[in-house]
């Protein structure tokens, strides 16, 4: 006898569905977590990520309430709709955080990102450069003979393409600073 060949699916043979109801599809979350601002939470949740397996795409961390010592960590992270909801499952369980915001669900939202961009070039390429940046709206905060360092702030999206386009001019250099993002309208966080 040969063994059964069963694939995923449902057959008219079988009462069972055998489909996978997790889905597949990666998708792309922006999470606003406040939490207090004392030594180690920032270890603690970014332990989560890395015990568990899951990615960071961006981290950014400042104190929002002084006398109250809270601080709120943005976070971009990529994975299937369950692993996000298992993300911030176990993000509410911790004891210093306070709230979790899936920014990507709850909403229209801003998220901005900042961007040093060191260029090095002369003649045509030079003049390039500079034209890119005033199309973009980024400003030159520091130049010499040789290079210009670019400040450029707007989406991630917006920042990658002007990166890519000053690749071939003579990018040299790059410093982001990750994701800050905020709910649109009246809803406080």
């Amino acid at each position: 006898m040969s063994p059964l060949q069963i694939q995923q699916g449902t057959s008219k043979h079988s009462a069972y569905d055998l489909r996978s109801h997790l889905s597949e599809t990666l998708e792309r979350h922006t999470l606003a977590v406040v939490v207090d601002n004392e030594a180690g939470v920032l270890a603690r949740t970014i332990g989560l990520f890395s015990g568990r397996g899951y990615n960071i795409e961006s981290l950014t961390v400042a104190e929002i309430d002084h006398e109250g010592h809270r601080s709120r960590i943005t976070i971009v992270t990529t994975g299937t709709p369950q692993v996000i909801e298992q993300i911030k499952a176990q993000l509410e369980r911790m004891v210093p955080v306070h709230e979790v915001h899936d920014l990507t669900v709850e909403g229209p939202s801003v998220e901005r990102e900042l961007a040093l961009i060191k260029v090095c070039a002369s003649g045509e390429k030079r003049v390039e450069a500079l034209r890119l940046a005033d199309i973009f709206r980024a400003k030159v905060v520091d130049t010499s003979l040789s290079s210009f360092v670019f400040e450029i702030t707007g989406t991630p999206e917006k920042v990658d393409a002007f990166a890519d386009l000053m690749r071939p001019l003579g990018l040299t250099e790059v410093a982001r600073t990750g994701v800050a993002a905020l709910s649109r309208g009246p809803a406080a966080l």
